[in-house]
């Protein structure tokens, strides 16, 4: 693996996520009282640290990062990131956050078929409207290259494994040098020895630049990656023994 040079070391650049008394309710379809799938959860992450959530389909893993992700809102609560109040921000403000302090890597890859790697790398430099300058250009290049894939570059997903497409994805969630990483079930639609590579590479680039990162996963063995595994129980984070 190369590419892009290390952090200063583990912690260095990584955000501080602080969650407090988050509660979120979902309306059924069928009417009645509305299902709370998150009820006063808390969390709180150190700069640099990864941490795995574990729990039951339906008990508001991927809702809990959606939050702090700045791509859902709660019904009530607190999300912070190194101090700033995301919950504070307006759309456009939150778009920006998500585009330049947050990476995302989720069970699908979600490329773009119409566009080559190179490009869905790119997607994240584009969102708020923008062009990718030369520096993002070359920065794409070298996260392709850092995910082993230098030379699939003008591939588009449709010529690549699935496998591949999700390598591009941890690419392109890192192209805006993130301080936290987000990763819902990423290894969830690999077979074991590609779940066991993507594991270990997006680990080692955790560590290479510093980031914060919290993952869900239903699997044991790659939330025991984490420094930390944590139980949604009740609508609300518990400490695990094991990640089981």
């Amino acid at each position: 693996m190369s590419g892009l040079a290390p952090s200063a070391g583990p912690g260095a650049g990584g955000a501080r996520v602080e969650v407090s008394g988050l509660v979120k309710r979902f309306n059924r379809p069928e009417g009645g009282a509305p299902h709370t799938v998150l009820d006063g959860a808390n969390l709180s992450v150190a700069p640099g640290e990864s941490v795995a959530v574990v729990g039951p389909s339906g008990s508001g893993k991927t809702t809990l990062l959606q939050i702090i992700g700045a791509l859902e809102r709660p019904d009530s609560g607190a999300v912070s990131l190194d101090g700033l109040d995301v919950l504070a921000l307006n759309e456009v403000k939150r778009a920006r956050l998500r585009a330049e302090r947050v990476g995302f890597v989720f069970q699908t890859h979600r490329l773009l078929p119409q566009c080559d790697a190179l490009e869905n790398v790119l997607l994240p430099r584009l969102a708020l409207g923008g062009r990718a300058d030369k520096a993002d250009v070359a920065r794409a290049k070298a996260l392709l290259d850092a995910v082993g894939l230098a030379d699939r570059g003008t591939h588009r997903p449709g010529q690549l494994s699935v496998g591949e497409c999700q390598r591009v994805a941890v690419a392109r969630a890192l192209i805006g040098e993130p301080t936290l990483l987000l990763a819902d079930e990423p290894t969830g639609s690999l077979d074991n020895e590609t779940a066991e590579q993507l594991a270990e590479l997006v680990s080692q680039l955790r560590r290479a630049h510093a980031l914060t990162m919290v993952v869900v996963t239903h699997a044991p063995w790659l939330a025991d990656r984490a420094d930390r595994v944590l139980r949604i129980e009740g609508g609300r984070l518990v400490a695990a023994t094991h990640a089981t």
